[in-house]
């Protein structure tokens, strides 16, 4: 159905990376969760009047606040879509997070309150009269609601949207709480046990549970997430790729929102190349990384000295030493700078988190390390901290 109408409705489907085609898969999901979520209420909410289900009544009334959830994704998608100005002249891509980090806020709210409902039914229950039109429709309920996981997890990949997985994440859970109403419902009819209320703390454990996944993984690229790993491998795999440019640090990704990521970073390129050519290399590499990436790219450009035998020696030996320091321990802009009593050897290490030294003693192990083998180089070091993986 999804697909379908996304063929009608949408014009180059199959571009993901277009800001109008992420935006009308957003709207058109979000209309269509808004319409199975009110029709999986009105039907739910009559099966659990008749049926005297609070667990049914419960899952009713999710269902509800799923259709709530779904207005919010809809809005947070034309939202995010509005150009930049003035204020924000990175767009307002971000309001995409926001709306995923709301729909995870409405399922946590749905869940403390069906828990608080359901304990009441532990010590108060009442008389299940289950039949034949509940059962069905709560099997219906599921074969929907599996239907809505799967439309809005793949939709969620292709376009990489946390809100609409989010939503995806929240419909598998309304699949699991209502096929346990479903063994409650009938169960209740072979104990004496409140079984009903019982079953509704289950769900509502599992809503809870969901609301906290969606939130965590919505507040993460609202905080500054790090880029996943294959995206640095790739970001450097073209950059290596622009002769003569012979290595690369200190990338860091801005994200923006989808579709809206600023990287900058640093090339490494011979100190003694026409300065003119190494900036048209330069240029032509920020331009590549932006068309393979649908990004904004800046690049420093960083001369480094390639013939210095004496500065290849000290690379090599820094490259095999300092990890025996820490693991993981990198280094980056080094530079060698004579001296009539000694040598400077000016250069950056990054420090990775799980590093329990202070940043002077991590500079002062280093320093002794390189002087073992090299008296007469003084250590000029800057302590960074990784923005990648």
């Amino acid at each position: 159905m999804v697909s379908l109408l996304a063929k009608i409705f949408i014009k180059d489907n199959k571009n993901y990376s277009d800001a109008k085609v992420r935006l009308g898969y957003g709207i058109l999901c979000g209309a269509t969760g808004i319409f199975f979520n009110v029709l999986l209420f009105a039907v739910k909410f009559v099966a659990g009047t008749l049926s005297k289900s609070i667990a049914l009544t419960a899952d009713a009334f999710n269902n509800l606040s799923d259709a709530a959830s779904s207005i919010v994704q809809l809005l947070g998608f034309k939202l995010s879509s509005t150009k930049p100005d003035e204020s924000h002249p990175f767009g307002h891509g971000r309001i995409e997070y926001i709306a995923g980090l709301i729909i995870s806020f409405l399922i946590l709210l749905m869940g403390f309150e069906l828990l608080k409902t359901s304990i009441s039914a532990l010590f108060e229950p009442s008389e299940l009269t289950p039949g034949i039109f509940s059962i069905c429709v709560m099997i219906g309920a599921i074969l929907v609601k599996c239907y809505m996981y799967f439309y809005n997890h793949n939709t969620g990949k292709k376009i990489n949207s946390v809100a609409l997985e989010a939503v995806a994440k929240d419909s598998l859970s309304d699949c699991i709480s209502t096929f346990t109403v479903i063994v409650a419902t009938i169960a209740g009819q072979f104990t004496d046990f409140p079984i009903d209320g019982a079953a509704g703390i289950l769900v509502a454990i599992l809503i809870l549970k969901t609301g906290w996944e969606s939130a965590r993984e919505t507040i993460d690229p609202l905080l500054g997430k790090a880029p996943e790993k294959d995206f640095v491998e790739q970001i450097q795999e073209e950059v290596m790729a622009h002769r003569p440019i012979c290595g690369m640090h200190d990338l860091i990704v801005h994200d923006y929102g989808p579709g809206r990521v600023l990287l900058s970073l640093h090339a490494e390129v011979p100190g003694d190349g026409d300065i003119f050519e190494l900036h048209e290399i330069i240029d032509e590499t920020e331009v590549a990384l932006s068309k393979k990436f649908n990004c904004l790219a800046v690049i420093h450009m960083d001369p480094i000295d390639v013939k210095n035998e004496r500065l290849k020696q000290v690379k090599v030996f820094m490259t095999e030493e300092l990890p025996k320091i820490q693991e993981g321990l990198k280094f980056h802009d080094v530079r060698m700078v004579p001296g009539v009593k000694h040598t400077n050897l000016i250069f950056d290490i990054v420090k990775p988190f799980n590093c329990t030294l202070c940043d002077e003693e991590l500079k002062n192990r280093v320093t002794e390390r390189i002087r073992q083998s090299f008296s007469d180089i003084n250590c000029v070091i800057t302590v960074d901290s990784p923005f990648v993986q």
